[in-house]
């Protein structure tokens, strides 16, 4: 009998061990982790600066929803004059008396010149109301924004000829000038000229003017966006298999436009909020009293060659925020769509 050489033998036994070592790799787990949404957040904390500044932009949404709730606990408000019952808090000059603008245990940030309210109060409801405008006229736009520009992309033909020399239109003005000229108007529409104009008009007014100018770049942004989806095979598709205009908007062209929704917007807030301080300190927007930080500048610009203090703390909260949330903005835009990134 012819015993086996050890060569015929090793093709077997290298076959047996490589059944045995190598084994199928196993398939990862958790698809859902590797969403778009989840990568954009794991990229998203891994910039520090982003992380940062999205802390600062809370803060402030926080100090502006909860103004009521600290002014009651500090005790004290935004409107009542306290050099009236407390003379000795202004000199003969009527600026304040202490030093630093009046700062004290009892007043944080000191008082107002002339009329000695107090600082601190007067600028959380600043906030409150700056950022409350500027919100509201961020949702309203951005709204009008993504209905005309995916209409316009979407229909195309007569209706993307109109719209877009709409756009145009609109984008050509000069939107600080005209922001000034049609508040009076607006105002005119509801109130007699010799009447005074009340508060929740003037807000009313700032969103509604802050919107008809400021939806133009994002419609134009997303008509260029859906001109471009629209013929891809996925909606191609969507059409043959008789899906109605309605659902191919919202389930295929939608949620492709996120990305460009959610940056511009993010740039668009605090563009709205110096817009909104930049009225109230022209005089057109809100005015005294009504807390604002534009009201705020507007005042400490008439005493900061004698008393910066009042200037101070409003002109570097809202350098401090736009700033933030400005950074917050790129840092989102890297986190959705890394090729941009800086």
């Amino acid at each position: 009998m012819t015993l086996p050489t050890p060569s015929a033998a090793a093709p077997l036994n290298e076959v047996t061990d490589a059944s045995v070592d190598k084994a199928p790799a196993p398939i990862p787990q958790g698809g859902e982790s590797r969403s778009p949404g989840r990568l954009a957040w794991k990229r998203f904390k891994r910039d520090r600066t982003g992380l940062v500044s999205a802390c600062i932009v809370i803060f402030f949404f926080v100090i502006a929803l909860a103004a009521p709730l600290i002014a009651k606990v500090y005790g004290k408000d935004p409107y009542t004059t306290y050099a009236s019952a407390h003379p000795e808090l202004l000199d003969a000059f009527s600026y304040p008396a202490g030093p630093n603008g009046g700062m004290s245990g009892d007043f944080w940030f000191g008082i107002e010149p002339q009329l000695g309210r107090d600082v601190f109060t007067f600028l959380l409801y600043a906030i409150r109301t700056s950022l409350g405008i500027a919100v509201a006229a961020t949702l309203l736009t951005a709204f009008i924004g993504i209905v005309v520009g995916i209409t316009a992309g979407y229909l195309g033909g007569r209706t993307d000829y109109f719209i877009g020399r709409l756009i145009d239109i609109l984008l050509s003005f000069p939107s600080t000038l005209f922001f000034i000229a049609f508040m009076p108007v607006i105002y005119g529409l509801f109130v007699a000229p010799d009447e005074n104009i009340p508060t929740w008009l003037r807000a009313l007014a700032l969103i509604l003017v802050l919107s008809a100018f400021g939806w133009a770049s994002l419609a134009r942004l997303l008509r260029g966006q859906v001109l471009g989806l629209r013929e891809r095979e996925f909606v191609e598709a969507a059409k043959v298999t008789g899906a109605s205009s309605r659902r191919i908007i919202f389930k295929e062209l939608l949620p492709n436009l996120w990305t460009p929704i959610i940056i511009q917007t993010t740039l668009m807030l605090p563009a709205f909020v110096t817009a909104e301080a930049g009225l109230a300190f022209l005089g057109v927007g809100m005015i005294d009293p009504t807390p604002d930080w534009g009201v705020m500048i507007q005042r400490g610009a008439q005493f900061y060659t004698e008393d910066l203090t009042f200037m101070l703390f409003p002109g570097l909260s809202m350098v401090i925020f736009v700033l933030a949330f400005n950074l917050l903005g790129d840092s989102v835009r890297d986190a959705l769509d890394p090729k941009s990134r800086r």
